[in-house]
């Protein structure tokens, strides 16, 4: 068995990262209008501590100019660049998982009966996932996206449905906050090419 448990940074933690020199420190591609560097040091007798550090760039970097520390420990074979990006492959997941539960209606299966909880999950699942889909397909930025924000934002928008001269025309409310967004979503969804 082999472990990556994320740290928080008490006084052990921090003695160590401070002990790691400058040329230790390698870029990573992590952040937008950042950036990111990782390294890694000894931390007891039996664990590896690797530490990235992220900072903003450009006019955001003079509100906040300092390193952003996260650290955890493993003992797993491997680059700290490597290390680092599956650690962060298991936060993405449990994300999801959390979407899954808090978005998507996991949190409240509906009985004890197994036939029950099976079917929801499968209807949680395949609502999260298209969810998912309208995200990846539909908006403009690919970062993680909270479904109850989709949901509420692209998903839950009152309006009618017409048809006119042969053609469908949605009317939504004019005072919208994400009117513009929701109508670019639609569009690009709208212009996927159809399934053969």
């Amino acid at each position: 068995m082999r472990y990556s448990i994320t740290v928080n940074l008490n006084k052990a933690v921090i003695r160590a990262t401070d002990g790691i020199i400058e040329e230790d420190w390698i870029p990573i591609d992590y952040t937008l209008g950042g950036e990111a560097e990782v390294a890694e040091c000894p931390y007891g007798d039996v664990h590896r501590l690797v530490v990235r550090r992220t900072r903003l760039t450009g006019k955001q970097a003079e509100l906040f100019p300092s390193w952003r520390y996260h650290a955890f420990i493993t003992d797993r074979l491997g680059s700290a660049i490597f290390l680092d990006a599956d650690h962060r492959n298991h936060a993405v997941v449990e994300l999801n998982i959390r979407d899954l539960k808090e978005g998507a209606g996991m949190a409240h299966c509906p009985s004890g009966a197994f036939n029950a909880n099976a079917a929801w999950t499968v209807l949680a699942t395949v609502a999260h996932n298209m969810v998912r889909w309208i995200a990846s397909l539909g908006l403009e930025h690919h970062g993680p996206v909270v479904m109850k924000t989709i949901r509420r934002k692209f998903l839950t928008v009152p309006g009618r449905l017409t048809r006119r001269s042969r053609r469908m025309q949605v009317h939504l409310p004019t005072a919208r906050p994400w009117a513009t967004e929701w109508s670019a979503c639609f569009d690009r969804l709208r212009a996927l090419p159809p399934r053969t």
